[in-house]
């Protein structure tokens, strides 16, 4: 796509393949990262993204504060 753009290949010749170095650093990163930090194994259900569990019987929000 940007490759085919005039003031893209200009920057490329002027600056480097900033994208391609970016994506080349990440790869790095996130290879390193699996070999020290190999992923974990779920033993059980992981809760679904936002949720929270439910507040302990008797806590109250403050006044003036809204739930949502």
């Amino acid at each position: 796509m940007f490759q085919e753009a005039p003031i893209y290949r200009q920057l490329v010749a002027e600056r480097g393949d900033v994208p391609a170095q970016v994506r080349g650093e990440a790869e790095r990163i996130r290879s390193d990262l699996q070999r020290v930090m190999p992923p974990l194994e779920a033993s059980a259900p992981v809760a679904a993204e936002g949720s929270w569990p439910a507040a302990p019987v008797g806590l109250a929000l403050p006044p003036g504060t809204q739930q949502r």
